[in-house]
């Protein structure tokens, strides 16, 4: 009855929909099915912050906490994020120009193009990638130039391959490191070489920096705006869903290039309302307050990350440990698809794990697991792949 607006023709199929379908059935037939798919953390937000958050929510001696936070904003947040900047990356942020609060990662990278992207404009995004990036090009009006992330390429995009009529209409190029969902990190001279090809090109780089607390074996990984010029031609948004356990609670920012952030704050103020005052009482607290729940967390996955990767290595693949994420990214056996895989583990071994195309055509023949389970878990999944594996 309704004719659906082209802009949502142009989405692509969720893939996983079919897999939804199959899981719902297996589950109504009764079987224990573990899913090992959504990369939402099971360990809950650390004590201090929730009371932080029920204090504020209670606090009668501020009479706008009840109201949206867009007109109420709470002035420590963006305080605490430039201080968080100027900590862990060494980075000055001018707070009231440079930094920008978020509804959650998502809503800024799905909001960010509709800034800048005109009809028929090129955006430039990882391939395999958060959807995010191409629907959020696609709904205004864009068309994304996909860069392969190729295992050979350590899964960094390849500037000299981008072609120089794509590159000299492209407004945006995504980068997300540490990666999802390839695992993958980079180093400040990458950035320093995406710096260089964004100024030459005049592109807005926007770097998805949500895995940057998840890291590893004494690894940490980088901010770009670490580079020097980095903020005349970059963003950088962040999350403390990750880091915090905080998926739920959507809370995170913007930080970086001036111009950029205020167009972006141009269309929220059109787009939303802001983040419940609470919230941004309680984001204040988990960037300034003790970070040993960080720390705790990391080792939580850096053990499941080993149980996992060695698991699957005593049935046959030869994988590293990732230094970041919570991800593990594993090429699917000869004579699978990724899809084929997938599909075969749950119907087999009632095990969920999500084929690699679903992030694009380069995730082809590659399945992610994530290892925001708890370790029996993980531990059952990887009996289960093993009998299923024979």
């Amino acid at each position: 009855m309704f004719e659906r607006s082209d802009r949502l023709k142009k989405v692509p199929p969720y893939l996983f929909a079919e897999i939804g379908r199959k899981i719902a059935k297996a589950k109504a037939e009764g079987r224990d099915v573990i899913s090992l798919g959504i990369g939402d953390p099971d360990i809950p937000t650390p004590d201090h912050i929730v009371d932080e958050m029920c204090r504020a929510i209670r606090d009668e001696g501020d009479p706008a906490r009840h109201r949206y936070g867009g007109d109420n904003p709470v002035k420590e947040f963006p305080k605490a994020v430039a201080s968080y900047y100027k900590r862990r990356f060494g980075v000055e942020l001018d707070q009231e120009r440079e930094v920008l609060p978020l509804i959650g990662s998502k809503e800024g990278i799905a909001h960010i193009p509709l800034a800048f992207v005109n009809p028929g404009d090129i955006v430039l995004a990882p391939n395999p990638g958060y959807p995010v990036y191409n629907v959020g090009t696609i709904f205004a009006g864009g068309t994304t130039f996909f860069m392969p992330l190729l295992e050979k390429n350590g899964y960094l995009p390849d500037f000299s391959g981008i072609p120089k009529y794509v590159a000299s209409q492209a407004k945006i190029m995504w980068l997300n490191y540490p990666n999802n969902p390839t695992t993958a990190t980079a180093t400040l001279e990458f950035f320093e070489e995406a710096v260089d090809f964004a100024r030459r090109n005049k592109i807005l780089i926007c770097h998805d920096a949500a895995y940057v607390e998840l890291t590893y074996d004494g690894y940490e990984a980088p901010s770009i705006l670490q580079v020097h010029g980095a903020k005349d031609v970059a963003v950088e948004i962040g999350s403390l869903s990750k880091p915090y356990n905080m998926t739920g609670w959507r809370i995170g920012f913007a930080v970086g290039n001036a111009e950029a952030i205020s167009a972006l704050a141009l269309v929220k103020e059109n787009m939303d309302s802001g983040i419940l005052r609470a919230i941004q009482f309680a984001g204040v607290k988990a960037l300034r307050g003790p970070q040993d729940c960080v720390l705790r967390m990391r080792e939580i996955y850096r053990a499941r990350r080993d149980l996992v990767v060695d698991g699957l290595n005593k049935l046959g693949w030869k994988l590293d440990r990732p230094k970041a994420t919570f991800y593990i990214w594993a090429p699917v056996p000869k004579g699978y698809t990724s899809m084929d895989f997938a599909t075969m583990l749950l119907e087999k071994a009632d095990v969920v794990v999500t084929p690699g195309v679903g992030y694009g055509e380069y995730g082809e023949g590659y399945f992610r697991i994530s290892l925001t389970y708890p370790d029996h878990v993980l531990e059952e999944a990887m009996r289960r792949i093993s009998n299923a594996l024979g």
